[in-house]
């Protein structure tokens, strides 16, 4: 993926985070770990290695507020977020 795409990706990704956080059900904390990195996509002059570690961060969070348990599909998919995002992390 080329760093225009993983940009417009993070794009679309933080309005699905900025509509979750508009709701009253979801944890107040639940993107903590992201907003930590303070990376966004208008953070052009940042690597893609530092976009693409906080998408796979911010894809575990969205993952994480959309299951319902570990073993729902949202949940598996939060797990492997997670996995990503610790491999991508240890790239930078």
């Amino acid at each position: 993926m080329h760093k225009d795409e993983l940009l417009e990706l993070h794009d679309h990704m933080v309005e699905i985070m900025n509509t979750f956080r508009g709701m009253d059900s979801v944890d107040s904390g639940a993107f903590d770990a992201y907003d930590e990195l303070d990376v966004t996509p208008e953070d052009v002059h940042k690597s893609k290695s530092e976009h693409k570690h906080a998408v796979f961060v911010l894809g575990n969070a969205l993952a994480d507020v959309m299951s319902e348990d570990e073993f729902s599909d949202a949940g598996r998919i939060g797990k492997r977020m997670e996995e990503l995002a610790e491999d991508a992390e240890n790239k930078l």
